[in-house]
């Protein structure tokens, strides 16, 4: 199959976890004991929902393997929610670069991210993240912070609060679809369907690329390649139990639209329901 990476258009908003509710109007913030809150949409039926019986699903795979889109055009099929781990992982790396929290310091960057508000205002089609009542929806999709991500999901004391965070915010959402690094292998261990995405190195840093250019940021290709070398370094290892035959479902984005990708989604989870 030829390539054509122009049909993998990247979205500039990225949710991280939302629930219809019955009503019309603005979205409802909805606060969580350990400080996250999430805000839910209006009530919006996407074209042609699939129907099928209530389970969790992850997709887990590297940075730029089309894990955010996927499960965003996902979600939207199934009219379920949409959680994003990502985009708390990268508030806590953005709060530590505004702070000039040492890296190194493990009990620094843990004392962070529990002192943190975090908050998700999330719809169908964005997200707003705020952290202690400043919008950095926009700051945390940065080159730097994307750099500084990877050292933040390091620290074992913060995986485990955002963690704990996730699974509360899953607690609350039901039937949903989650995508980040470990989400089938270690946040939601007993999800009814699981995924990994896989692509290549140059088509993810492509896609990386294109995306943050929509977003009006200035970044050179072969800075992204290594950004994305050094975070597989780090990251592969969360999800590689996943690997194993009979784990999870394996993907390879590299050649597929995002629609072809979402379809094929569909009828595994199809299949499984």
């Amino acid at each position: 199959m030829p390539h054509r990476s122009t049909d993998w258009k990247p979205v500039r908003h990225r949710s991280t976890g939302w629930k219809p509710v019955p009503h019309k109007g603005e979205g409802r913030f909805h606060r969580l004991e350990t400080g996250a809150t999430l805000m839910c949409p209006d009530s919006q039926t996407p074209p042609h929902p699939v129907r099928f019986t209530a389970m969790i699903i992850t997709i887990d795979g590297p940075a730029g393997s089309g894990k955010s889109s996927v499960a965003r055009g996902l979600a939207a099929r199934l009219q379920i929610a949409y959680l994003d781990t990502g985009a708390m992982y990268r508030a806590v790396a953005h709060a530590a670069l505004q702070r000039a929290v040492d890296f190194d310091d493990e009990d620094a960057l843990a004392a962070l991210a529990r002192s943190i508000e975090l908050e998700l205002d999330c719809g169908l089609t964005h997200t707003r993240v705020q952290v202690d009542g400043q919008d950095v929806s926009d700051a945390i999709r940065s080159l730097a912070v994307s750099s500084a991500t990877a050292r933040v999901a390091r620290c074992q004391s913060v995986r485990d609060l955002l963690v704990e965070r996730q699974r509360e915010i899953g607690r609350s959402l039901g039937s949903f679809v989650a995508e980040g690094r470990d989400q089938g292998s270690v946040v939601f261990p007993n999800a009814e369907v699981k995924f990994v995405l896989e692509a290549s190195l140059d088509e993810r840093a492509a896609r990386r690329v294109r995306e943050m250019q929509t977003d009006g940021g200035g970044v050179e290709f072969a800075e992204v390649v290594e950004n994305l070398r050094a975070r597989d370094a780090v990251d592969a290892k969360q999800w590689d139990a996943l690997m194993a035959p009979g784990r999870a479902s394996v993907v390879d984005t590299s050649d597929m639209t995002l629609a072809e990708v979402v379809d094929t989604l569909v009828e595994h989870v199809q299949a499984a329901g």
